[in-house]
């Protein structure tokens, strides 16, 4: 194939923000090349196979999902902006989530697709909350929760303003924390509007075959299109001339010019490719972040049989937490077993095609400073240590299985911190980015800007209207 070596845009990276930005420019007749490091497209949100099985990594669900007949919402904007039809998707509802907090103030809160079995779980087990909790559903709804130019606000000063008692508050959060928040113990009002709507006011869906449905119809769109894309070829740094990028040098050595380039591989990750840098009018010395990064360790275990036959088929997804206050932070060990998700992917109705093999995953937070760079042995000896306490704390929220998990496991995975780094070049293994979001994309340079999880839009429905929305909002409004 014939490579050009100019281009109007240059996009970094293929996940789905990437790759959203890319259908969109192409879509509008500009010259546009992604360029990917490894050699599977997807970022986060991708799969890869091991003896003969594909696993999911990052999607447990697709959130912001509504049915056909519901408009006006960010699921139905991606589609149209992506010239998509929904049935592409294949996406099939989940069946029924759930938030269990354990210990003596055990509690749970049951939510689906239907908004109204979350208010209904909230009037009977926090019957004097419920107006308050109606109250802060309508501030979510009229929240405008994608404009550009918001400042932090803290979502749990706000949402005190409704709900008094901290074990709702802490129910509340503990999903939209998992699912999107870079910040310990609070986020951004805007961020929190976001994610609370697109679980518990839309809901969860999933293609039966997992992200890679997903991918296939964003790799088949962006070729449609007239977009190039790069697989094993790495961007070693942008290239700047008087204030500008002109383009970028590749792992090769080769350098590509460009008009525009958009990055979805991080904030301070796209920063250290800046060379030479910008200087700054100020003195100051480049500010550290606020906060340390988040990331997750994952565990997936192949079973015997389906979920459903074990008794655990009336879940999709459960947030679980094992005292009556819920601590989201960076952990002191090396995975804080105490809260987490637990993900069933058979769970969803899938029609009567149900998946050919039971699936568990199992999700909690993880200190990246003790995975990353450990010698090999070290690491793998911690990981089957890990892996075990991960599962014996997930299945005390699913109802009992006799004889124990080790006679239903065929076969069993684990990623950390380290797997996500290595694999993504996010700082730290750091899923949702950096604390600080930069909403309208900007960086240094005039013509560099970021798209993905450090612009703010969060899950896979918003990752890939954040590419969406900075193509055209800084190269195709500008006619650029």
């Amino acid at each position: 194939m014939n490579r050009s070596s100019d281009y109007d845009v240059v996009i970094i990276g293929a996940g789905m923000a990437g790759l959203a930005a890319g259908i969109r420019l192409a879509h509008f007749g500009r010259r546009v090349c992604i360029f990917e490091r490894h050699n599977a497209s997807g970022g986060l949100n991708g799969f890869y196979s091991l003896d003969g099985r594909k696993y999911d990594v990052g999607l447990h669900a697709v959130t912001n999902f509504v049915r056909p007949e519901v408009k006006g919402t960010p699921l139905g904007k991606l589609l149209r902006q992506l010239r998509i039809d929904r049935s592409e998707f294949a996406l099939c509802e989940q069946l029924r989530s759930a938030v269990r907090f354990g210990g003596e103030a055990g509690a749970e809160l049951l939510f689906s697709n239907d908004p109204a079995l979350l208010e209904s779980t909230v009037a009977a087990q926090f019957p004097r909350e419920i107006d308050g909790f109606r109250g802060l559903v309508g501030r979510v709804r009229q929240h405008d929760d994608v404009a550009l130019d918001s400042g932090f606000r803290s979502a749990r000063s706000v949402v005190r303003e409704f709900i008094r008692d901290p074990l709702l508050e802490d129910m509340l959060f503990c999903p939209v924390m998992y699912y999107g928040s870079a910040t310990p113990e609070d986020m951004d009002f805007s961020q929190f509007v976001i994610m609370f709507k697109a679980l518990f006011l839309e809901g969860f869906a999933r293609p039966r075959d997992g992200v890679r449905v997903i991918l296939r119809v964003l790799l088949e769109k962006y070729r449609q299109a007239g977009g190039e894309r790069r697989m094993k070829c790495g961007v070693r740094r942008i290239i700047v001339r008087d204030g500008r990028a002109v383009g970028v040098e590749l792992d090769s050595g080769e350098e590509i010019t460009a008009a525009h380039v958009l990055s979805s591989i991080g904030s301070e990750e796209t920063s250290r490719l800046i060379s030479p840098a910008p200087k700054l009018e100020s003195a100051e010395p480049p500010r550290s972040p606020r906060h340390p990064r988040l990331s997750f360790a994952e565990t997936i275990t192949i079973l015997e049989h389906q979920p459903a036959e074990l008794g655990w088929g009336d879940d999709t997804i459960i947030f679980f937490n094992d005292g009556p206050r819920f601590d989201y932070r960076r952990p002191s060990v090396p995975v804080d077993v105490r809260s987490g998700v637990i993900c069933l992917p058979n769970n969803f109705n899938y029609g009567g095609d149900r998946l050919p093999e039971g699936v568990l995953r199992v999700t909690c937070l993880a200190d990246p400073s003790f995975w990353i760079g450990r010698p090999d042995a070290e690491y793998q000896t911690s990981k089957r240590a890990w892996y075990a306490a991960m599962q014996t704390s997930a299945l005390r929220f699913l109802p009992p299985l006799p004889g124990g998990l080790e006679v239903e496991t065929r076969e069993t995975d684990m990623f950390t911190p380290w797997t996500i780094q290595r694999y993504t070049g996010h700082v730290e293994g750091a899923i949702y980015g950096a604390p600080e979001k930069v909403r309208d994309g900007r960086t240094a340079l005039a013509n560099v800007y970021l798209c993905g999880t450090d612009q703010g839009f969060l899950g896979i429905i918003g990752a890939m209207l954040s590419g969406i929305s900075m193509a055209n909002y800084h190269i195709l409004a500008r006619n650029g």
